[in-house]
Order: structure tokens, then sequence, then C-alpha cells
């Protein structure tokens, strides 16, 4: 199957050549397959962010190669890589514009990439596509197309940046922690609306979360990191059958240290 991502031999370092140098990523390779979703954990310094950040462009890596859809994105900046990447983040202002209306901003997402005029003017075509894809989120959003994005809650923001990420199919999704600003019971609803959106409309995506029970329970891959490597990576029945004491026992046989789920949860 075709490879969305590799990422060969990836460095990085923060703060180079005074006391605080940080050298966060360590020889990453990893190659991403069409259609896998990838849950990504870790510690607190493990390198998940960092590792996000190289692949979407918002760090260049010092060393190794970043290869999008089989084109050589090494160099390219976030906003070269952005037609090919969404990306949705812990905080549920980002990706979404407050004072747009609901629709403005679905809008803005369709168009993104495009030459555009200033006009934020809504079809009454793309307005028939808004409903159908809100109904989606199962929320009730689609009878509040005129409403202020800033009216909704985090949830409901959450799911519509969502959307808006997916709305025009990205080579690859990123995640970055998504539900980690919500409440337990809004974090588990849009994680299954995650889990929807992925499926149905066959993305390729890598999400981050503190989580080892999510980090097992969704997507179809496995990857934990410590000390800036890979240290577990595991998918298919193997996966499947995980349980957090598997886990936990895995990462120890493979990275010689120990680690408690309240440790990655607090990091």
């Amino acid at each position: 199957m075709t490879a969305i991502l590799e990422l060969k031999n990836i460095h990085k370092s923060f703060e180079v050549g005074t006391v605080n140098e940080n050298h966060v990523l360590k020889g990453i390779d990893l190659t991403i397959k069409k259609e896998e979703f990838i849950t990504i954990i870790g510690g607190n310094g493990a390198g998940k962010s960092t590792l996000l950040n190289s692949v979407a462009g918002t760090y260049m890596v010092d060393e190794g190669a970043v290869i999008i859809n089989g084109k050589d994105s090494t160099y390219k900046r976030t906003n070269e890589r952005a037609k090919d990447i969404g990306r949705v983040f812990q905080d549920t202002k980002m990706g979404t514009a407050t004072r747009l209306t609901i629709e403005e901003n679905l809008a803005v997402a369709v168009n993104r990439g495009k030459k555009r005029g200033l006009t934020l003017g809504v079809k009454e075509k793309q307005r028939e596509l808004f409903k159908e894809q809100l109904k989606f989120l199962e929320l009730g959003l689609e009878n509040r197309l005129k409403m202020e994005v800033g009216l909704l809650s985090g949830g409901q923001r959450q799911a519509l940046t969502l959307l808006m990420a997916t709305i025009v199919p990205p080579k690859l999704l990123l995640l970055d922690e998504h539900t980690a600003a919500l409440d337990p019971k809004t974090s588990q609803m849009v994680l299954k609306l995650t889990d929807k959106i992925v499926r149905e409309k066959r993305l390729t995506a890598m999400m981050i979360t503190h989580n080892m029970e999510d980090a097992i329970a969704h997507g179809t891959r496995l990857v934990m990191l410590h000390n800036g490597k890979i240290v577990v990576d595991v998918s298919g029945e193997e996966k499947k059958s995980l349980t957090v004491p598997d886990l936990l026992a895995l990462f120890q046989k493979n990275s010689g240290d120990t680690v408690t789920e309240d440790a990655l949860i607090l990091g």
C-alpha cells in the first residue's frame, strides 16, 4: 500500500550550542501507509509534539528526510505542506475564526489553498454541502449555519474544527491532543467522531494522546515514544488485544525503563 508519510532518520534539537541544548528527536524512522490511523503516546519530553510539528513544517528538522505523499518535503514550510495536511490542535479556539459564522468558516476551509477574492459569501450549492457535512456530526449544527462560531461550546467547536480540517480530505490528518482541553464526556464524543470521520473518509491520521486507554482503543496502530525514540510500534491483532498492563510491560522490555500510566497522563 502507498506510503503517505516517510520519516527517515529524523533528528531535532533546540537551543543548540548552549547549556540548555536539548536533543528531542533521535533518529526517528517511521513509515505510515495510506488509511493507517496511528495513535502516538509518550511521557512529557518524549518528543510527541516535536514529531508532529516536524511533519507539519512548523519545525525544520536538523537531519533526515520528511517525505509526504511521495514528495520530499524536508525543506518545505508549513504553508507549502498545508495542501496535503489537515491539523486539529488542543486549543479549541485554533482552527476556527470566532467572529465568523459556521458557514463562513466552512467556506474558508473549502477554499483553502485556492485563489479567491476577499468575499466570504456562501453560495447556495455550498450551503447544501455544508448542511450535509454538518449532519454527519450529529450535533444539530446544520440548523445553525448563521451562528457565530464563538457562541459554540468547546466540544461543538472542536467537532467543527475537525470537519473543517477534513471537508476537503487531506493526505494526512494531524491531531495534536485535540481532546485534551475537553471534559471527559465531551472528549469521548469527539474521539468517537474522529474515528467515524477517519474511517468513512478513508483518511490517514496521526493522533497524539496522553491517555493510554485512548491510544489503545482508537486507531489501527500504536506508537510509543521515549527520549526521542520509538520504543513500541504495534498494529493489527496485537494492538486489538493490547491492555494497559501489556503496554507498560512492552515499554519496559523495549526501553529498559519503567513508566506508570499516571506519568503519561500527567506528562
